[in-house]
Formats: C-alpha cells, structure tokens, sequence
C-alpha cells in the first residue's frame, strides 16, 4: 500500500511538473479541447433519444424505453437495402475515382520543372474548391438542363436529341462523383505535394546520376514516399464510407432520380426532419455511426498489418 500511495504521488509531481513546464502550450490549445467537448461529447448524452420513444415534453429520462425497436424497425424498412447499397455504392464510387486522382496530380505538378506554369496549374485546379456546394448545384442543373443547359445546346447543335441528365438514373452517380473530383482534386494534392517537397533533393539527384527516368523517379522515390501519408487517408476515407455529405445530394435530388440518390443522410433528414420521427431518426444516424467506427477499425488493422502504417 505504501508503494502504490509512493507511486501515485510521484505521478501527480510528475504530471503538475508538466504541467507547469507546459502551461503556456496547455492555454493554447485549452479553447480547442473545451469546444470539442461542448459539440462533440456534451451531445452524445442525446444518443438515447434512439431507445426511446421520445417525447420533448418528457425529456430524455422521462420518455418511454424501447430498447432496439427503432433498430429492428429501420432493418425491416423497405428502405434499409435502398439506402444501404445507394450510400455504399456512391461512396465507394467516389473513393475509387477521388481518391488516386489528386496523387497523380500531385505528382504530375512535382515533376513539372516550369515553376511559373505549375503555379498556374495549381491555382486553376484549387480554384472550384472555394465554390460552394448550393452554387455547385445550381451550376450542374443549369448547364444540364434539357432546354436552357450549354450541354444540351451542343447536342442539339450536334444534331442529337436534348437529355434530360438530372433524371437519368443511370447518369446521376456520374455527374455526382466526377463534378466533386473536379471540386475537390486541387485541394486534396495539396497535401501529397507538401509531403513530396519533404523529400530529399539527393536522393533524385543520385537516381537522375544513376540513369533514371522520370517515371523511374516517381516509382523508386515519390510514390514510397508519400504511401504512408495516402495510407492514412484511406483508412479515414474507409472510416467514413457509409457518410455521404447531405448537401449535395439534396440538392440534386428529385422525385426521378431518387432511386439512386436516397441515401442514408437524406432519409434521415426525411424521417427526422419531415415526418418528425427523432427517435427513428436517431436510431438510423447511429447505426450509420457504428458501422463506420467498425469499418475503420478493421480497416487500420488490415493497413497496419500489409503495410505497418495506421492511425493508431
């Protein structure tokens, strides 16, 4: 007992040592911790509005228990195949397409030697980042629409037949996922680029000496190093497979394409939201998350194991 009571008051000095030593670090990031506790644990309180049959006049504690009702009631929805397999598809869709895409880019910008073409390069790739996702839209309906659309004027100008692309569902995953590549690649280089700037000059300076090309530079030195960075942002990018972005979708979505657009964000906005149903609601959204911490956990265990890089 005494050494246990020995141990623990050495690590209290130790740790009010620290703290000391540290205090100006601890101020700085103490506004960060607060907030992340006030919007990211304060609501997770509200989780059991999912086993509940919730009432707001009765509160959290007073509503009625129901245990796995909700759960069981979405698993047997019609909905949950629908919504499950169009978030799957569209997210894994978007990963396969998005994800290699802003790599090759920033490899193709790292080799390019012109330093005054690559900055204009990379400002015009960066620049649909700053486009919100309403104008984003709105820009996708109005150039696609049948009648007024410049992508419909072309085909008709071509001799075709005008299409009315926001109602095909078949083209709808499409104009969803290359549009956001289009959005997002610049920005999401910018990271693969910084980590290509870290690298050491020698070393391309030894394989140019040696005779290498510059596909053979990129294989040999850019690409292994910058693996455990992109092996990083898969495993997040797994993590959050079954989270498509509401926003978008939405405001994409109409009554003809939804059979490909109804996802598990815009169900629950429906049922939450419209139909008023929080605790169906609620059930759904954490299910979502369940799956998701499962997914990224499995994932960063398969990386760490074939590769030895994960988060944790």
């Amino acid at each position: 007992m005494k050494k246990e009571n020995k141990v623990q008051t050495q690590n209290k000095k130790s740790f009010l040592q620290i703290l000391r030593r540290d205090f100006s670090l601890v101020l700085f990031i103490l506004p960060g911790v607060i907030i992340t506790f006030i919007y990211t644990y304060i609501p997770m309180y509200g989780v059991q509005i999912a086993f509940r049959k919730y009432n707001p006049r009765l509160g959290f504690t007073g509503s009625e228990w129901v245990g796995l009702k909700h759960f069981i009631r979405f698993f047997e929805s019609p909905y949950f195949l629908l919504t499950i397999k169009n978030t799957f598809i569209l997210s894994l869709y978007s990963m396969v397409v998005g994800f290699p895409i802003p790599i090759i880019l920033a490899l193709m910008l790292n080799s390019f030697r012109h330093k005054k073409y690559r900055k204009v390069i990379q400002t015009v790739t960066y620049a649909p980042n700053f486009i919100s996702t309403v104008v984003m839209c709105g820009m996708l309906i109005l150039f696609l629409s049948p009648s007024v659309g410049i992508v419909n004027n072309v085909i008709k100008s071509l001799g075709g037949d005008a299409i009315n692309f926001m109602a095909e569902e078949k083209l709808w995953r499409h104009i969803y996922v290359w549009s956001g590549v289009w959005q997002g690649m610049g920005w999401s280089s910018v990271i693969y680029f910084a980590a290509l700037a870290g690298i050491s000059p020698e070393l391309h300076e030894a394989a140019i000496c040696d005779g290498a090309s510059k596909l053979q530079l990129i294989r040999y030195i850019d690409l292994p190093s910058i693996m455990p960075t992109a092996t990083i942002l898969l495993i997040m990018n797994c993590g959050s497979i079954l989270s498509v972005g509401f926003e978008k979708v939405f405001l994409l979505q109409n009554d003809l394409n939804k059979g490909v657009s109804q996802v598990i964000s815009t169900y629950v906005y429906q049922v939450g939201l419209l139909d008023r149903n929080l605790s169906y609601s609620s059930a759904i959204g954490l299910f979502n998350s369940v799956v998701n911490a499962i997914l990224l956990i499995l994932v960063n265990k398969a990386a760490d194991k074939m590769s030895g890089n994960s988060l944790w």
